[in-house]
């Protein structure tokens, strides 16, 4: 029912609508003329550009003199001596020369006492080194004609400094006694060892 109501409006919708369109179309749109707005040129020209040529010249110079030459030195000759070296021969004394004896010269090396070579420095305690313990210890010791320390004994502040000056010692390298050029065991040797905390 309602499709055949519609259909009579609809019919007049659409001839109006065709009606304008008709009207619209008969009339000639006419665009405003801005031609010059959208005028350009393919090949532009190029203005010339005058170029100004700067007067660029040197100042002259001005004369330099040049240094004046550095003195001469006269160079002196040396007289040449007018004695003859005959002559001054007479003045030198006369000496008797001595006379070595082959047989009284000795090679050997002389006496001396053992000399320490390598002293290695012992190792500081832990335990001592917890507690802040600080002492010294007295070794007293021999040195065999190889030079190495034997019968090693300490006399320490602390028991905990005495195993260590002990192998401490026994770890050093002397020069051996010399006696009569030969190397001789020396015997009585006395050291002090200090154990002491580095200040931090």
């Amino acid at each position: 029912m309602r499709f055949w109501l519609g259909l009579p409006i609809a019919g007049i919708i659409t001839i109006a609508l065709f009606l304008l369109m008709k009207l619209m179309i008969s009339k000639e749109l006419v665009l405003p003329e801005k031609e010059d707005a959208f005028r350009f040129s393919i090949n532009p020209t190029i203005e010339e550009l005058s170029i100004r040529e700067r007067d660029v010249k040197a100042d002259r110079t001005k004369d330099v003199k040049p240094p004046p030459p550095p003195p001469q030195i006269e160079k002196q000759k040396a007289a040449q001596p007018r004695e003859g070296i005959a002559n001054i021969s007479g003045a030198i004394p006369d000496f008797d020369a001595p006379q070595l004896n082959r047989g009284a010269v000795n090679f050997n090396v002389s006496d001396r006492d053992a000399q320490p070579l390598v002293r290695i420095p012992p190792m500081y305690p832990p335990r001592a080194a917890e507690r802040g313990q600080e002492g010294t210890c007295q070794a007293f010791f021999d040195v065999s004609p190889q030079g190495k320390p034997y019968n090693v004994r300490t006399e320490c502040t602390s028991s905990m400094f005495a195993s260590s000056a002990r192998r401490s010692v026994e770890k050093w390298k002397y020069n051996p006694k010399i006696v009569d050029g030969q190397p001789v065991a020396r015997t009585g040797v006395v050291t002090t060892i200090t154990y002491q905390l580095a200040d931090e």
